[in-house]
């Protein structure tokens, strides 16, 4: 029996892994190797590691849970997750005569692993609604999060596709350091106020339907229109459909919010006891969209790492919980 299985050895995954492996805590993290910026060259945004490979990154993270007995790694699939008994729990009790939450988690080998505590960790991925020719640059000259990618773009020529509003700040946004900025609206109307504002930022505007980005070995090399001349451009910033790369919160009966994320407190834990989650898959209610960021993922997993351990502590020395459920999740 494990104290926590972790479901993605990720940022979050591996955070929560080293924060629960220094109080001694035992730890399965199950890692698929999937990461949603495996297309990605380097990961931004996180101090000291800026530039790093993603492959890298979670070399560097094995290498460093690897100190800790108490933390197992083992790279696979999960096919299936149950919390033990028809309510959750089991017939054993904690120190304070209270019924546990337990967690049943089998392997795609076949393995079977229980566990007190469960963190899903398993993240978002991206579906692309097009253009055609999208899937080849993705992460390499098409990008959707100008954080991540913005600064790569500094004194090239950038089109940003699309003409809702938030399309229309992004290329603002990206008017302050790229050299050229065009909002490609691929059809649809702008309003007047929209074409101002970019007008005054330097940005221009097409408004004829994209048929497709070109390019070569991942590179951006033009946009093509269903009427007039190509836009030559150096990098394009393309509508992302994130959805849960995995089916286990569902599963489990975790609560979701309509863009699919896991509702979690501020504390990770979901609306199903002793099943926590963290990173890019899970938000609380007052964020209006998934943190992206991989430093913002492995921060989740520090805080999930630490409130699982309280948890614990307090299951098995019969103390009163310090974080008291005062709302959502419910």
């Amino acid at each position: 029996m494990y104290d926590a299985v972790i479901v993605g050895g990720g940022p979050a995954g591996m955070a929560a892994a080293l924060a629960l492996g220094r109080v001694h805590r035992t730890v399965l993290l199950i890692d698929s190797g999937e990461g949603r910026n495996a297309p990605a060259a380097h990961v931004h945004n996180f101090l000291t590691r800026d530039g790093t490979p993603p492959g890298e990154l979670r070399a560097i993270g094995r290498r460093e849970l690897a100190a800790y007995p108490g933390v197992e790694v083992r790279s696979g699939a999960v096919a299936d997750l149950a919390r033990a008994g028809a309510d959750g729990t089991v017939d054993a009790a904690g120190a304070d005569g209270a019924a546990e939450p337990r967690c049943s988690v089998v392997l795609a080998g076949g393995d079977r692993a229980d566990a007190r505590r469960v963190l899903l960790a398993t993240g978002l991925a991206d579906d692309l609604p097009g253009p055609r020719g999208v899937e080849a640059l993705w992460g390499r000259s098409a990008f959707h999060c100008p954080y991540c990618h913005g600064h790569e773009c500094a004194g090239r020529r950038v089109a940003v596709l699309g003409a809702a509003p938030p399309r229309v700040r992004l290329a603002l946004q990206l008017s302050r350091f790229a050299a050229e900025v065009v909002l490609c609206t691929g059809g649809e109307p702008l309003d007047a106020d929209a074409r101002a504002a970019l007008a005054a930022a330097g940005a221009a505007v097409r408004c004829e339907p994209v048929v497709r980005l070109e390019g070569t070995g991942g590179q951006l090399e033009q946009v093509a229109f269903e009427g007039g001349a190509p836009l030559a451009a150096d990098a394009v910033f393309v509508v992302n459909a994130p959805r849960q790369r995995s089916g286990l919160a569902a599963r489990l009966g975790c609560a979701v919010f309509a863009d699919g994320c896991v509702e979690v407190d501020e504390f990770h834990r979901t609306s199903v006891p002793g099943v926590y989650a963290a990173g890019d898959m899970a938000r609380r209610a007052t964020l209006p969209v998934p943190a992206a960021a991989v430093a913002v993922a492995a921060g989740s997993g520090s805080v999930a790492g630490a409130a699982i351990d309280q948890d614990l502590l307090s299951a098995g020395f019969g103390l009163p919980h310090p974080f008291p459920r005062t709302g959502s999740p419910s």
